[in-house]
């Protein structure tokens, strides 16, 4: 099973390098990594590049904000399921995409999320633990949300339900997951471990 990892970038010649590697070192092999830069100037490019692998796919040009370079990753991932990292984030092991891959091994699931920790910036000290739990509906109603790096969702569901909705600035993300779960009945299971350090 093929997984399409998304990144999106501007500027991140300091922390891609972290992400990159995260992603190539995972012992579930069929992967995709798209980088879809925005046209950084910082050196993001020339560091993708010489992180270079036959996995990474890497776009750069200009774009309308990260929900138009996160929509670009969706029509360019030929994944059968789909997922984000971002380029300031890693994987918390090398299983983590076997994690999810053994999930999506039971057709009837649709999506799949975990656990997250955020991290100091030298990945020293987790300063908080996004622990989530098995959706329930009403659950988004009531505050609850997976994090959405940890979500990850067959590409069959995104051309029945839609991108990114742009008109949300901040917050695209949450509606995207919301109306996955909440109004698209999409079938999703808790993967009970941290699946990223962010």
């Amino acid at each position: 099973m093929k997984i399409s990892v998304i990144t999106v970038t501007y500027n991140s010649a300091k922390t891609i390098a972290d992400t990159l590697d995260a992603v190539a070192m995972q012992t579930h092999t069929d992967i995709e990594h798209l980088v879809i830069d925005g046209a950084s100037k910082d050196g993001t490019v020339e560091m993708v590049l010489s992180h270079a692998n036959p996995q990474i796919r890497l776009i750069s040009e200009p774009d309308k904000g990260i929900y138009d370079a996160m929509n670009k990753g969706f029509t360019q991932a030929t994944g059968e399921v789909i997922g984000f990292l971002n380029s300031d984030d890693f994987y918390a092991d090398a299983a983590v995409l076997a994690k999810v891959a053994k999930a999506f091994q039971d057709p009837a699931v649709d999506a799949c999320y975990g656990d997250l920790v955020y991290v100091t910036q030298d990945n020293s000290q987790v300063m908080r633990y996004w622990k989530s739990k098995s959706f329930t509906k009403g659950d988004f109603a009531k505050g609850w949300c997976p994090a959405h790096p940890t979500f990850y969702v067959r590409k069959s569901v995104i051309e029945r339900l839609g991108y990114f909705d742009q008109s949300y600035k901040l917050a695209a993300d949450f509606e995207f997951m919301l109306r996955c779960l909440e109004c698209g009945q999409v079938r999703a299971v808790y993967i009970p471990h941290v699946l990223v350090r962010m």
